[in-house]
Formats: C-alpha cells, sequence, structure tokens
C-alpha cells in the first residue's frame, strides 16, 4: 500500500515537473534559438503587381519592426474587359521601379480569379509527412492541370479525426509564364506569385483582426468575392451581369452570396459583409445594405490602417494586400510559385552559441576576477610590509627598551611601596622621641631599627616607639644606666619595622602563583 502511494505521488511529481520544465523551456527556448534575421525585426520590402480586367496596379511598401508602411502605388488602366499585355506591364513596371528607385526587392505578382482554381481536399492523416508528394500527385484529379503545366501550393485547413482538410489553389501555367519572361527580360524576377482573392483576404484580416468574413466586389459588368473562414479562402465566386438595372444586380449578388451567409449562421458565426464598388453608384450600395443582414462595411469608405506616403484617391486594394501578404507576418498566404515546396527553416544557432560564450567568460572571470583581486590585495599588503619592516624593528627595539623602563620602575615602585625608606623613618623617629631624649647613634637594617640615646627618663620611650605604624617589638636591646655626669638614662632599643614580614608573605605568595602559571 506505501509502495502503491510513493509511485502516485513520484508520477505526480515527474508530470508536475515535465508541465513546469516545458513552460519554463518554451521561452527559454526561443530565446536561444532567435535569429538576428528573425522577420520580427529585419526590415523588408515589396512591390506588389495586381494583374486585372482592364487594369493592372502596383503597390511598394517596406516593413520595420513589424511596421508596415506603403510608400507608393499607382493603378496603370488598360483596354477595358482585356487583361493588360506581359510586355505592356514589364515596361511600365520597370518605369515604376526606376522612377521610385525600388530595386533589388521581392517582387509578387496577384492573378485573377478566373486564372485559378480552388478546391478544398480530404486526405487521410497517415499521409501528412509526405503530403506534398500527395498533392503532386492527385493535383490532376483535384483541378484541370497536372503537376508539368500548373502553378499550385496548398495549406493544411483543419485535422481532425484521423482526416486532413487540405486546401488547393492552382493556376495554369500557360497563362502566367508569358508576364515572368517579360519582366525577367526587365531585371524584374518575381518572386511570389498569388491570387487577387488571397491579397483582399489578408487586407480585410488586417483591418478587422478577424479571420471571418465574406468579400464582395461589384463592378460595372460583374462581381467576384470569397468567403474567407479561419483565416483562408472557404469559396469564391464571381459573374457578370446580364441585366443594367441596380434592384436585378442586387439580387445576382444575393442570390449568390445568400447560401453562404446560411451556411455560415449554421455554423454559429456571424461574418462581416467587405463590400469593394468600383464606380460611384449610391443606389446600388444603398440597395446592398438593406438586403444584406450582417454587418456591412464598404471598403471604399474605410480606413485600412496602413501608413502612406503622400495623398492618395484611388487606392488599389488587391495590390495593397499583396505587399500586406509578403510582408506582415501573420498573414500566412499561399506561394503558387513553389508547386507545394516548403523551405525548411533551420534553427539559428549563432545567437545561441554566441550567448553561450559569453555565459561561460562571464563564468571563468567570476571565478579568477575575485583570486586576482585577493593576489593583487596581498602583493599590496606585503609591499607595504617591506617598506615598513625597519620601522617595525625600530618599533620592538623600543619596545622592548619601554619595557625594560617599566620593569625597572616598577622595581622601583614596588621597593618603595613594600619597603619604608629611612629616610620616612627617620622622621618617625624624630616625631617619636620626647624632646627631652636624643639619639646618638640609628642603625637601620631592611627588617631592623637599632637606636641608641639619652633621655631624662625611658619611661614611656617604648610604649611610644609600639604605637608608631613602623615599628612592633619594641625592645630594649640592654639594661638602661644612669649617667650621673649628664643627669640622663642612657638607652639602647632595638625593634622590627612594621610591615616587613607582611611584604615577604605577598611576596611569596607572588612568586608561587607565578610559578603555578608557568
Amino acid at each position: 500500500m506505501n509502495r502503491a502511494i510513493l509511485v502516485k505521488k513520484l508520477t505526480t511529481f515527474a508530470s508536475t515537473s515535465s508541465v513546469v520544465m516545458r513552460r519554463i523551456w518554451r521561452p527559454l527556448g526561443n530565446v536561444l534559438t532567435f535569429s538576428p534575421a528573425d522577420d520580427r525585426i529585419s526590415p523588408a520590402k515589396n512591390l506588389s503587381i495586381s494583374i486585372e480586367k482592364g487594369a493592372f496596379s502596383v503597390a511598394y511598401g517596406s516593413r520595420v519592426l513589424s511596421r508596415i508602411k506603403i510608400k507608393w502605388f499607382k493603378e496603370y488602366p488598360f483596354e477595358e474587359d482585356k487583361y493588360p499585355q506581359p510586355e505592356t506591364l514589364a515596361s511600365s513596371l520597370a518605369l515604376a521601379i526606376s522612377d521610385i528607385k525600388a530595386t533589388k526587392v521581392n517582387v509578387s505578382l496577384g492573378i485573377p480569379k478566373e486564372w485559378i482554381v480552388i478546391k478544398t481536399a480530404e486526405f487521410p492523416v497517415t499521409v501528412k509527412e509526405n503530403l506534398k508528394d500527395v498533392v503532386s500527385y492527385e493535383l490532376d484529379r483535384l483541378t484541370p492541370f497536372n503537376t508539368e503545366d500548373a502553378f499550385y501550393d496548398f495549406k493544411i485547413l483543419k485535422e481532425s479525426a484521423g482526416k486532413l482538410i487540405v486546401l488547393v489553389m492552382a493556376a495554369k501555367a500557360e497563362l502566367i509564364k508569358p508576364y515572368l519572361e517579360a519582366l525577367r527580360e526587365r531585371n524584374v524576377h518575381v518572386t511570389k506569385i498569388t491570387a487577387n482573392l488571397s491579397s483582399i483576404k489578408t487586407l480585410c484580416r488586417f483591418i478587422d483582426k478577424s479571420t471571418d468574413s465574406i468579400f464582395v466586389e461589384v463592378k460595372e459588368n460583374g462581381y467576384e468575392g470569397a468567403l474567407f473562414l479561419n483565416g483562408t479562402i472557404a469559396n469564391a465566386f464571381a459573374d457578370s451581369f446580364t441585366v443594367e438595372d441596380e434592384k436585378s444586380k442586387v439580387d445576382s449578388v444575393m442570390a449568390e452570396i445568400a447560401p453562404i451567409i446560411d451556411t455560415v449562421k449554421k455554423q454559429g458565426k456571424s461574418p462581416q459583409i467587405m463590400l469593394l464598388l468600383k464606380g460611384k453608384n449610391p443606389t446600388l450600395k444603398e440597395l446592398l445594405k438593406l438586403q444584406i443582414n450582417l454587418p456591412v462595411r464598404i471598403l471604399n469608405e474605410t480606413d485600412i490602417k496602413i501608413r502612406f506616403s503622400g495623398t492618395h484617391k484611388e487606392i488599389p486594394y488587391a495590390a495593397i494586400g499583396g505587399v500586406l501578404e509578403s510582408l506582415w507576418l501573420r498573414a500566412n498566404g499561399l506561394n503558387l510559385l513553389t508547386k507545394g515546396n516548403r523551405e525548411l527553416l533551420k534553427t539559428p544557432k549563432a545567437f545561441t552559441i554566441i550567448l553561450l560564450f559569453a555565459l561561460l567568460v562571464m563564468g571563468i572571470l567570476y571565478i579568477i576576477a575575485p583570486l586576482r583581486v585577493e593576489e593583487k590585495r596581498l602583493n599590496e599588503i606585503d609591499h607595504q610590509i617591506m617598506l615598513r619592516k625597519d620601522e617595525v624593528l625600530n618599533a620592538e627595539a623600543l619596545k622592548k627598551d619601554i619595557k625594560a623602563v617599566s620593569n625597572e620602575i616598577s622595581t622601583i615602585n614596588n621597593f618603595k611601596e613594600q619597603k619604608p625608606m629611612a629616610l620616612n623613618i627617620l622622621k618617625e623617629l624624630t616625631t617619636i622621641i620626647p624632646k627631652n631624649a636624643w639619639l646618638t647613634r640609628v642603625r637601620i637594617t631592611e627588617a631592623t631599627v637599632n637606636i641608641e640615646g639619652y633621655a631624662a627618663s625611658t619611661a614611656g620611650l617604648l610604649s611610644k616607639l609600639e604605637a608608631s605604624k613602623y615599628f612592633n617589638k619594641v625592645e630594649f636591646a640592654s639594661p638602661t644606666f644612669r649617667d650621673s655626669r649628664m643627669n640622663t638614662d642612657r638607652f639602647t632599643i632595638k625593634m622590627e619595622i612594621e610591615g616587613f614580614k607582611k611584604d615577604e608573605v605577598i611576596k611569596n605568595k607572588s612568586k608561587e602563583v607565578g610559578d603555578e602559571e608557568e
């Protein structure tokens, strides 16, 4: 039971730790594998060409630190209901590039809806690793083209229930190659081919920050549009008007988009309608707004939230969308020129190596620097010691001299304090001896004092000497006798110096304590 609980705890800990480590490693890995050439910080420029019936338009933009700016754009009118000829487009574009000095920039080519086929295909998830080969093999079944005579690309829309939902976009190479060759002769090399509808999809998403919308472009002689779901083209449509009155035109547009709106509503979504009206026809615009039961935004009257250089009236939305699709990091558009080939992005290691080398250098410095500082500090201390060596020796000698003098002073003070001086004893005797007595001899030793002299009477002399603080054991050294000639008593007295024995005891004790400490 305890083992099962332990295993459960270890399993829980391992699971929690792995989640935490993944959470930590993800941002750390992004930093370590970050490339200085990353699109989020690297500048880029793009020239986008949009081919339409009766005209082609060009837009030139740049990106600096993810901020996109349209520097120049222009629409070139052409013969109505016809596409511009490759040579005409190439010569006009070459002049434009020379005027705006946009040499050595990436060029993208937008083609009209009539030139492309958009299909949604379903494949088993097992072919995901070889999806490029599968799409190439199945292209003639999905589209009217085969891989040799088509430009195409694909994108996985969804993966669920063991199946892949793939969007395939293809165009006949025969229609596009003349434009590529004409541009190449003018030293203009196209790096991307996309659909105008895809460019418009990117523009709508950039404006509304929404991945779901329905785009309808209404012209004088027809309309075209697409349903954008989850940031990709889910359905595309186009047709010509067979009637002239606005009411019938609106009915034709509504007949096309009404089923699309119903299908999207059944999915629980409510996409916004984005209208692009070519030509000034306020009645048509108002009729469309009334019949569409969804939010409607007129692209011609909407701020597209892109910075422009200068002021312009007519904006080529498809060309500007092409610039956005090439420069905006979230565009995720298709490039028919690749034919499904995906460039494998190598994880950049230069920044990681530089960072690891910097960390290694800092670690070495962190270890060595304190040692070097301490070594330098010790050398400085040794240098200072050498500089003051003579001073230290002189100080030591002076210290010894001071100690010797102190010992001498201490000895003198001890001698002075422990043994009464002869002068003090003589002074004491002078004070004690009566006035009618005098001394003829005084003998002072370390422990005793002997005095001889004459007194009118020796009575009380011993008691006075005994009372002195300097003497004890006062007694006559010999019998007194009367000197008749002088009429006085002659005496000889001996006594011990007070405190001598005490001092000796203290001295002996001090000596014993000193021996024990040693």
